[in-house]
C-alpha cells in the first residue's frame, strides 16, 4: 500500500487491505455526468485509480471490460493498456477479484443483449462476454458479475417475457460451459434491478434471480450479487435479501452503496442514507463471517472535484468500519444481551417434550395435534422489541 494522504486520520477506523474493500473502476472514475448535465470532472486513467485507491487502504479494483479497454481499441492499444494496468497492480499489490461486461452502453445493445430480439445482437453479446471473461481471468478475477442493464422493455408488445427468460438462460448455460471448457476458476454472480435504464427489467429482484438460478444447467456455478440501491429502490429491506442469499449459500459478491426508497438509482456513498439499515447489513455480514469482498458500487456527488472523489472513497470504507465497531458494541451491551437471552429461552422452549424444531413423523404430528396449548398465556407476554430497538438506536447514536 502506498503512503496514505495526511488528510485522513490514522486510527482504528482506518481502512487497510486486510479489510477486503474494493471499488469498481467505474465508481471513482465516474466523471459526474448525468441525464441532464455534462461531465464535471476529468476522466482518470485506470493506472491512477489503482495508485490512489491503494493509498487509501483499498484491497483491489473491479472492472467492466470497457472500463479498462475502450470498445474500439486496436490490438496494439489493448496490449499497452493492459501492460500499464498490470504494472500498477504489481507496484501497489492491488487485486482484481471481480470482473464484468458492459452490455448496456454501446448503441448495438439498445434493445437488449442476451434477451435481444435480434439473434446477431445476442451472438455479439456472447462473443463480447467471452473476451471479457478471458480478460478477467487473466487479471486474477474469481467472480464474474452479470447485470442486465438493457435486458428489459418499455412496451410489453415488443417481447414475450417467456422468450426473454429462455434467452437469458441459454446465454448463461453457454457461458458456464465456456468457463468449464477452459478450466477457469470462475463463478457467476447475477445482479438484479427493477428498472432503469429500461422501463422494466427482467428478473427484477434477487428473489427472482435466485429462483432462476435453479433452472440453469450448472446452478452450482451461479450465485447472487445483490446491490443495496437496486433492492431499496422498490422498497425492500436489503438485509433480508442478503440473509436469504447467505442462507442459500448464494452470496457470491455484494455491491454496497446508499439509496433513498422510491428514487432513481442514486448510488450514494455507503451508509450516507439509512444508517440503521446499513448497521444491520454490516451486522449480518460480520456475524455470518462472510469471507467475500466488501465492494462499493457508488460514486461521488456531482458537486465534487477530484479531491471529493477520494473523500467519497475513503469515507465509504471508514463508515463500514465504524458500523463494524458498533456491531461489536451491540453484542457487548449488557441490556441488549439480557433481552436476546430471554428471546433465546423462548426460542428453545419445548412443547410437551418436543421441539424446539420439528421434523415430521406420525408420532410428532399426533403429539402436536393432541397438545393443549395455553394460547392466552402465550399471547399475553410481549417481546420487548420497543426497548431492544431503542437500545440499538442508542448504540448507533453513540450514547451506549
Amino acid at each position: 500500500m502506498s503512503q496514505r494522504p495526511s488528510r485522513y486520520p490514522n486510527d482504528k477506523f482506518t481502512p487497510r487491505p486486510e479489510d477486503h474493500f474494493t471499488f469498481g473502476l467505474w465508481t471513482v472514475g465516474n466523471p459526474g455526468r448525468d441525464p441532464f448535465g455534462h461531465p464535471v470532472r476529468a476522466v482518470m486513467s485506470p493506472v491512477k485509480i489503482v495508485h490512489e485507491l491503494s493509498k487509501l487502504g483499498a484491497y483491489g479494483v473491479n472492472l467492466h471490460d470497457e472500463d479498462l479497454i475502450p470498445f474500439e481499441a486496436s490490438p496494439a492499444e489493448r496490449d499497452k493498456i493492459l501492460r500499464d494496468f498490470k504494472g500498477a497492480l504489481a507496484e501497489t499489490g492491488m487485486k482484481v477479484p471481480m470482473a464484468t461486461t458492459n452490455l448496456f452502453s454501446q448503441p448495438v445493445f439498445r434493445e437488449g443483449a442476451f434477451t435481444s430480439n435480434d439473434a446477431q445482437v445476442r451472438a455479439l453479446a456472447l462473443a463480447k462476454t467471452m473476451k471479457s471473461i478471458d480478460l478477467g481471468v487473466e487479471l486474477g478475477a474469481s467472480t464474474y458479475v452479470f447485470w442486465g442493464g438493457r435486458e428489459g422493455v418499455e412496451t410489453n408488445a415488443s417481447k414475450d417475457p417467456r422468450d426473454a427468460v429462455k434467452r437469458f438462460r441459454e446465454a448463461l448455460n453457454f457461458l458456464c460451459e465456456y468457463v468449464r471448457d477452459n478450466g477457469y476458476n470462475l463463478k457467476f454472480a447475477l445482479e438484479a434491478k427493477p428498472n432503469e435504464p429500461r422501463g422494466d427489467l427482467f428478473l427484477p429482484t434477487s428473489g427472482h434471480m435466485l429462483a432462476f438460478i435453479y433452472t440453469l444447467d450448472h446452478p452450482d456455478m451461479v450465485g447472487l450479487n445483490p446491490e443495496v440501491a437496486h433492492e431499496v429502490m422498490p422498497g425492500l429491506d436489503f438485509s433480508h435479501v442478503v440473509g436469504q442469499a447467505l442462507e442459500a449459500g448464494k452470496l457470491f459478491h455484494i455491491d454496497l452503496n446508499g439509496q433513498k426508497p422510491g428514487r432513481y438509482d442514486q448510488d450514494l456513498r455507503f451508509a450516507s442514507e439509512d444508517q440503521k439499515g446499513a448497521f444491520f447489513l454490516v451486522k449480518l455480514l460480520e456475524d455470518s463471517r462472510w469471507d467475500g469482498m466488501r465492494h462499493f458500487d457508488s460514486h461521488a456527488y456531482r458537486t465534487e472535484d477530484e479531491q471529493g472523489v477520494w473523500d467519497f472513497a475513503y469515507y465509504s470504507m471508514r463508515s463500514y468500519l465504524i458500523l463494524k465497531e458498533k456491531v461489536a458494541r451491540f453484542h457487548a451491551d449488557a441490556d441488549i444481551r439480557e433481552i436476546l437471552a430471554t428471546l433465546e429461552k423462548r426460542n428453545t422452549a419445548q412443547t410437551g417434550g418436543l421441539g424446539p424444531s420439528f421434523k415430521y413423523d406420525k408420532k410428532t404430528a399426533a403429539a402436536l395435534k393432541g397438545f393443549s396449548f395455553d394460547a392466552t398465556g402465550l399471547a399475553a407476554k410481549g417481546y420487548e422489541y420497543e426497548r431492544l430497538d431503542q437500545l440499538t438506536t442508542e448504540v448507533l447514536l453513540g450514547v451506549r
